[in-house]
């Protein structure tokens, strides 16, 4: 089985090759590579970290980049945001003075001989587009931030250094700032707000980085004029709004390479400057860049290409991410024994999270919902590829490997018990929110879309599906089809009976699989969730969602499936199940039932053995279903 698209073994390998290229390069900028090939017997920590020359600053960048740990595909995703493009369409926003202590990308347009006796660099050294493409980002992409302090300088210093990280991986910041502690209609509070500004910006600059107080306000108060209806996007009305030409000293900062450092003022109908919830302004902000980016690229479409034009304030100001920095942390989640949650998929788990919410969590966490609203507000107005992240101040290098990576720290599909015991998960591992799909379980075969099925697997697989025997199949064993969004995945589960035994039908996943489109979004981490609540790990407290399902009634089953021995999938179904066996050219893997085994582990003395009584003969029986079911495929 297989989820993940059959990408070319060359692009992967290139990728490969870039990024440890470029760690490499970081050491010896005296000698970047002629391509983007490395010797791969090197260790690019150990090189990166032994120079005697580099900062303690710049070790600790390094090595948070390195702690991200980043796939293929992440690798790839990142160069794609910002990486070489079209140079006539994006702006090269200066960043500030380089902590890395290597000289700008050369000159690819000389020799690459270089004197023995040259102490210095060569400017004209022939430098790799890609490395350089990750050591100066020629295109930068904004984030939105919610810095809810107040913070000691201490942990604002460590903030700022976060921020700086960022920049100098090509995403810039536009902050909002609020302030807990300071109540509403207080007489000082702007004086207060102001000083708080300030301390951010200096801050910031003490970090390297090169910031702006904006202090007048330029959010309206009230929805936007012409919002009639009750919900924008599936959201109540925003409480107040901005207009594109209102965003001007927003460009003005980003234009001259400086963080814009917000405080939440906003004006009422009397173009009073008042102070609001920061949450207000962060909302209008997200809808409004959106938009005014999206007239800037019409705008720009309009006009003739001009060879000699002036691009270089072309800025693309639509909200790549949502950062919201806290003292709390994520949301908690029942399923992590009060610790935060490490995925939420918005679209299907905003209501239940936030109607189940625990009250007694409200005392460490008093504004986990708060923020969960506000990032499924400001998601809806973002690009379908944007993500939120709920942060503690305590853990700043998550911002990177969230950059980089775009996927929560752990894996959110691994088992439970497995989650439990992760040095990873602590009260303060940040929460991912994406605007996600939303799930359905279908268990009559009359309401699945096939045609939609098809088109799903065939482009999965790049196999053909033998779809009369497939669904002839499907007519008398499926037992349920769990489908993210329009198709985007689904998980086909059957009921495979045992010959010549009394015992319960077998509980077989029959296929598995996500668009390539959608690989790398969540959306394999939200259906095997939803699998998981739906089959193995029904009759928990944490199964219950509202997918149209059990909603985590009943007891769960054993579920079977199984594998080509070669299928570059493996490790993560490795990860993923509670074991497996080898039989031949096919591996069968099985995840137990959670619930029973929590209730024989409750009966016995001593832990569980390999293999209990109640277990005995069931890999032969499962072997012997599983071998026998034909394949769907022409």
């Amino acid at each position: 089985m297989s989820f993940l698209a059959r990408s070319s073994p060359r692009l992967f390998s290139h990728s490969r090759r870039a990024f440890d290229a470029t760690i490499r390069s970081l050491r010896q900028p005296h000698a970047p590579p002629e391509h983007d090939e490395f010797d791969p017997s090197e260790s690019a920590s150990r090189h990166l970290l032994r120079s005697q020359h580099r900062s303690p600053l710049t070790q600790d960048f390094i090595l948070s980049i390195l702690r991200a740990n980043p796939s293929l595909r992440d690798t790839k995703s990142y160069l794609d945001n910002f990486g070489i493009q079209q140079p006539h369409r994006h702006k090269n926003i200066p960043l500030p003075p380089s902590f890395l202590d290597f000289p700008p990308p050369a000159h690819n347009h000389t020799s690459d001989q270089q004197s023995p006796t040259q102490k210095s660099p060569d400017p004209d050294i022939k430098t790799s587009r890609v490395i350089s493409s990750i050591l100066n980002p020629v295109y930068c992409r904004t984030a939105l931030i919610k810095l809810q302090g107040p913070f000691s300088d201490r942990q604002l210093d460590s903030i700022s250094r976060g921020m700086v990280y960022l920049e100098k991986l090509g995403l810039v910041s536009v902050m909002v700032i609020e302030h807990d502690k300071l109540p509403r209609g207080d007489d000082r509070e702007r004086t207060a707000i102001t000083e708080e500004i300030n301390r951010v910006v200096a801050a910031l600059e003490a970090q390297g980085a090169k910031a702006r107080p904006i202090l007048g306000a330029f959010v309206r108060l009230g929805p936007k004029p012409g919002d009639s209806d009750s919900s924008i996007n599936g959201t109540s009305l925003l409480e107040a709004h901005v207009f594109p030409d209102d965003l001007a000293p927003i460009r003005s900062a980003l234009r001259a390479g400086e963080i814009p450092v917000i405080p939440p003022f906003a004006l009422d109908s009397f173009c009073r400057s008042t102070r609001v919830n920061a949450d207000h302004i962060v909302a209008a902000l997200a809808r409004g860049m959106v938009e005014a980016a999206e007239r800037d690229a019409k705008s720009q479409s309009q006009k003739p290409s001009d060879p000699h034009a002036d691009y270089s304030e072309d800025i693309n100001l639509t909200p790549m991410r949502l950062m919201i920095i806290n003292r709390e942390g994520g949301v908690p989640s029942y399923a992590r024994s009060g610790y935060p949650h490490l995925l939420i998929n918005l679209t299907s788990e905003f209501n239940y999270i936030r109607d189940t919410f625990d009250p007694a969590w409200l005392r460490d966490h008093p504004s986990a919902i708060s923020n969960l609203a506000l990032a499924h507000t400001c998601l809806s107005y973002m690009p379908p590829t944007s993500s939120a992240i709920m942060v503690s101040h305590r853990s700043p290098s998550s911002l990177i490997a969230n950059l980089i990576t775009n996927k929560p720290a752990v894996s959110s599909s691994l088992p439970h018990a497995l989650l439990q015991g992760n040095r990873k998960l602590t009260p303060d591992t940040p929460t991912l929110l994406r605007r996600g799909q939303p799930i359905q379980v279908i268990r009559d075969l009359a309401n699945v879309d096939r045609a939609k099925l098809n088109h799903l697997l065939q482009t999965s697989f790049q196999r053909t599906l033998d779809t009369d025997a497939f669904y002839k199949r499907l007519e008398t064993s499926l037992d349920f089809v769990v489908v993210p969004g329009d198709y985007v995945g689904a998980a086909v589960v059957t009921n495979e009976p045992v010959p010549s035994s009394s015992s319960s039908p077998i509980s077989y996943l029959d296929k598995f699989a996500v668009l390539p489109s959608h690989q790398g979004d969540g959306t394999v981490d939200f259906l095997w969730v939803a699998l998981h609540d739906e089959s193995f790990g029904l009759g928990h407290p944490f199964s219950i969602n509202p997918n149209g399902g059990k909603e985590g009634k009943g007891e769960g089953r054993d579920l079977v499936w199984r594998s080509r021995s070669n299928n570059p999938v493996n490790k993560w179904y490795f990860e993923r199940s509670t074991g497996h066996m080898r039989m031949g050219s096919w591996v069968l893997f099985w995840c137990d039932a959670e619930k029973r085994l929590r209730l024989e582990e409750a009966r016995s003395d001593s832990p569980l053995s390999h293999i209990e009584d109640w277990e005995s003969g069931r890999l032969a029986r499962w072997a012997e279903v599983v071998t026998k079911i034909p394949s769907a495929w022409k």
